[in-house]
This record gives structure tokens, sequence and C-alpha cells, in this order.
């Protein structure tokens, strides 16, 4: 598996600012989290979902072409705090 953090910079309110995203080999989401300006975060799976967050239906283009567009900040992001991301969002459905 491969994880990624995108910062997505923009003025829209109801868009994430921030997304953090769970890739195979051929980079397909397995799981994403969204975190927004307002704090909110959403998160998507095959199996649950909360808000609107949604795995895409196509394949990520590869790191260096994302960050091609000025508006895209790629950041590295290790397993662990993926995890911890998914867990803080998930735990938050739960209660």
């Amino acid at each position: 598996m491969k994880y990624v953090k995108v910062k997505w910079i923009h003025d829209f309110l109801d868009e994430p600012i921030e997304l953090y995203s769970e890739l195979d080999d051929q980079l397909w989401e397995k799981r994403k989290i969204e975190i927004y300006a307002d704090g909110r975060r959403d998160f998507a799976s095959k199996a649950q979902s909360s808000g609107s967050a949604k795995l895409s239906i196509c394949q990520l283009p590869p790191s260096a072409e994302i960050s091609l567009d000025p508006q895209f900040i790629v950041l590295p992001l290790s397993a662990k705090s993926f995890e911890e991301l998914w867990s803080a969002a998930v735990g938050r459905v739960a209660k």
C-alpha cells in the first residue's frame, strides 16, 4: 500500500482542504479521509463512508503529476499516520 496527503488550495467552503488516501500498487483508492476548513472529517472505504466522501472511480495519477497543478501540494504520509487519522475519523462517527 501507498499513502499520500494532498493539500488542496481553494476557497470553496463545501470542499475539503486536505485529502488523505490509502492506495494500492495500481493507485486505486482503498480508503480516503477528507478534512474541511471547519475541522469536519469525512471518510470512505468500500465498506463504509461518512458525509459526502466517496472513493475515486478512477485511478489516481502519480504524485508527480498531481503536483504539476499549483492548487495541489502532495506530501508523503506514513502508514502509521494514515491509520491514526483513519481511527480518529471513523471514531467520530461511532460516538
